[in-house]
């Protein structure tokens, strides 16, 4: 925040001497470096953060050989935003806040725990940033709208960063949210490197089938035809638990009972019709 930049500025008059600032006098006030943010033109800051990688690429304190990619949420100012706001339509996709009409709805998990699926829903942008993983100094950065899926920007990114800085044979350090086959391709066509990218195991399961086309639940039982489900031009069947009307499951299922009715839904299946 800008308000962090000023204070810590004011409080290490040192750090703001070699910024190139006159701490005999006033600093610059917050007004100041906002206008300045809004008024700067970005790819003039792009130029000079790539001068600066090119350097210290040089003297050998940036290595290129060992690289991450991640990214972080940008929240916008905005009400939505705002924890204490108890409106129940604030992360809706068509309700865009006024005071920002760039930002995008996007999401991010608040667990960094394998075991837990919590997400969080907000209004903002995304900042991806290509990292030297050996000394942790940012070698590329591109800042998108939140909706923008991490494995979409992550070609572009590689791709810019190697049109000044090579990265031939390197070794590419990603989260599960870059599991895309494409970026494989690249990583090791492209640049011969090699990658370490955990598998996403979504949408990977198993799901057993009968020779009808009905599929069995985890207790061996031939699952319920629950209705149709319209997804643009095509028409799925959905299928439920065989056990939602009797109350028990033979094998106890944790996501059976949940805790409020007799029985609940077990999973819901979508298959296309033809």
């Amino acid at each position: 925040m800008v308000t962090d930049l000023v204070d810590y500025l004011n409080n290490n008059l040192l750090i703001a001497h070699y910024c190139g600032f006159d701490i005999s006098a006033s600093l610059p006030s917050y007004w100041t470096f906002d206008r300045f943010l809004k008024q700067i033109d970005n790819d003039m800051l792009s130029s000079i953060m790539k001068s600066q990688v090119l350097y210290l690429s040089k003297q050998g304190i940036i290595d290129p050989s060992f690289i991450g990619l991640d990214s972080t949420p940008i929240a916008a100012n905005t009400l939505q935003n705002n924890p204490k706001s108890f409106s129940s339509n604030k992360f809706k996709p068509d309700n865009q806040p006024r005071a920002d009409a760039d930002c995008k709805l996007g999401v991010h998990t608040s667990s960094n725990q394998t075991d837990e699926k919590k997400y969080t829903f907000y209004w903002g942008y995304k900042n991806h940033v290509l990292v030297d993983c050996i000394s942790g100094l940012p070698i590329y950065e591109l800042t998108t709208t939140a909706n923008t899926a991490d494995s979409s920007v992550a070609l572009d990114i590689l791709a810019d960063t190697h049109s000044f800085l090579s990265i031939k044979e390197c070794t590419f350090l990603a989260d599960k949210g870059y599991d895309v086959k494409n970026i494989y391709n690249q990583v090791h066509s492209l640049y011969g490197g090699e990658y370490i990218i955990p598998l996403n195991t979504r949408n990977t399961k198993d799901i057993k089938l009968l020779p009808v086309g009905v599929p069995v639940c985890e207790a061996g039982l031939a699952m319920n035809r629950d209705g149709k489900c319209y997804d643009q031009n095509r028409i799925k069947q959905k299928f439920c638990c065989p056990c939602k009307r009797t109350g028990t499951c033979p094998i106890q299922h944790p996501k059976f009972f949940n805790g409020k009715k007799t029985a609940a839904v077990l999973n819901t299946l979508h298959f296309l019709m033809t």
